[in-house]
């Protein structure tokens, strides 16, 4: 394979030994470039020798010396991973993308299962798109870690829960990972009468089997819309359902820690909230390696929040009048509790924590990122917003760039009909919420 090189940046190095837009990059130091993860790779060397095709189909070798990798060879391509996204094969009863509604951006409904997004972003594949060439080559390159979805280790239980016939076998490359030493974190996402209870209680027995190379696992509820017509039947953890899996993982933690000094399983915050328990402290989330996974974001969030509280100056007054912090139900207990905490401290603090239910998904959604910007209006508008500063968290938008919510409302929108200065704090930073408050 090849990949088309759109554009070359001036004054990089690419540019100065003549490489052009149009050209082809084939290989790299005699290996075949397919994707950004081999040219990357490649790249990564003092000397490198590049196979290219002008437009004229003619065929030259560039030589460069001292190559600062592949960011100062300036070349640019079609996409950022060279190649088109791999698309998930499976039909997971859980899968949040078919409980979308219709209408919404096509992005949302595009179910990625890429590795390559795992080892630079983060998501989590399934192993049941992953062909043999990239597991050898993670092997080979020994990239890690590696983000694993692997919801059950029952092989015959994954089939069906992820509605792929491959479902299970694939299990064997977390095996091959493991003997190659590969660090994987992984995820349960579990569904109350399918994989918690016994089916829990083996999987985590047999990911830990693979410790030191499964570093974590992170034990996660399913998430259910109300646009479920059609799709399996599941219901979502109650009290006693999220206390029985939290209890299932302490035992094993108990155990593993016992044999191996430390956890291996994190639940998910929203196991702590249905179940009614307290959220653990910063120390029981050791490097908080499953956060984009919602395990610790309450407890990073509060802690940073009280250690910015505890360092504020006597006296400190507040300099903004009329704050609002907008969040889901989920989070609103402790943002509440949170500034209370601030008032005692700082009396002319003026903050209202205002919780939104969710009805664009259903009012079982309580996550503060998936609140649309209707839902959102819709409940500000009951409040004096005009000439005041609304805090939202970074989870409700698409990104700092393409500041839109899930509906594709943006936050110029939410600010021209509320009369507000929209201000938006990263979803686990306390230090920045209280600062943000304050108008510090």
């Amino acid at each position: 394979m090849a990949v088309k090189i759109t554009s070359v940046e001036k004054g990089s190095a690419g540019s100065r030994k003549g490489i052009k837009s149009g050209d082809t990059l084939i290989s790299i130091n005699d290996h075949e470039i397919f994707d950004v993860l081999d040219y990357r790779f490649y790249a990564d060397s003092d000397d490198i020798y590049l196979r290219l095709l002008n437009a004229k189909g003619r065929e030259r070798v560039k030589h460069i010396r001292h190559c600062d990798g592949a960011d100062s060879l300036g070349l640019n391509f079609d996409t950022y991973l060279m190649d088109k996204k791999q698309q998930c094969r499976n039909k997971c009863v859980f899968c949040f993308v078919d409980q979308m509604p219709p209408g919404m951006r096509d992005s949302l409904y595009f179910k990625d299962d890429d590795s390559r997004l795992s080892f630079f972003f983060g998501n989590y594949i399934t192993l049941t798109a992953i062909s043999e060439r990239e597991v050898q080559r993670i092997i080979d390159m020994h990239i890690s870690p590696i983000n694993i979805s692997v919801h059950t280790m029952d092989p015959a239980l994954r089939v069906k829960l992820m509605g792929n016939p491959h479902a299970g076998e694939v299990l064997s490359i977390i095996d091959r990972f493991s003997d190659a030493g590969i660090q994987m974190n992984t995820q349960l996402v579990l569904c109350p009468g399918l994989n918690d209870g016994k089916a829990l209680e083996y999987s985590l027995d047999e990911l830990s089997k693979r410790y030191p190379a499964v570093q974590s696992i992170a034990a996660v509820p399913v998430g259910l819309t109300a646009w479920r017509e059609g799709l399996y039947p599941l219901k979502p953890y109650d009290r006693q359902s999220a206390a029985e899996v939290l209890d299932i993982i302490d035992a094993f933690n108990e155990h593993f820690a016992f044999f191996n000094g430390g956890k291996l399983c994190y639940p998910a915050d929203e196991f702590y909230i249905k179940a009614e328990r307290p959220v653990p402290d910063v120390e029981f989330y050791d490097d908080f390696s499953q956060l984009e996974n919602g395990v610790g974001m309450w407890t990073l969030l509060r802690a940073t929040f009280r250690e910015a509280l505890a360092q504020l100056p006597e006296p400190t007054v507040a300099k903004r009048k009329k704050v609002f912090i907008a969040t889901g139900e989920a989070a609103y207990p402790l943002l509440a509790a949170l500034t209370e905490e601030l008032r005692q401290r700082v009396p002319s603090v003026d903050c209202k924590v205002v919780c939104v239910k969710n009805h664009f998904f259903g009012e079982s959604v309580t996550v503060a990122g998936l609140i649309t910007g209707k839902d959102l209006l819709a409940k500000m508008r009951e409040e004096e917003t005009a000439d005041g500063y609304l805090l939202l968290t970074s989870a409700m938008l698409k990104s700092a760039d393409e500041p839109i919510f899930l509906d594709d409302i943006t936050v110029s929108q939410v600010e021209e009909q509320l009369g507000v200065s929209v201000v938006v704090v990263p979803e686990t930073d306390g230090r920045q919420l209280l600062a943000e408050i304050l108008g510090l």
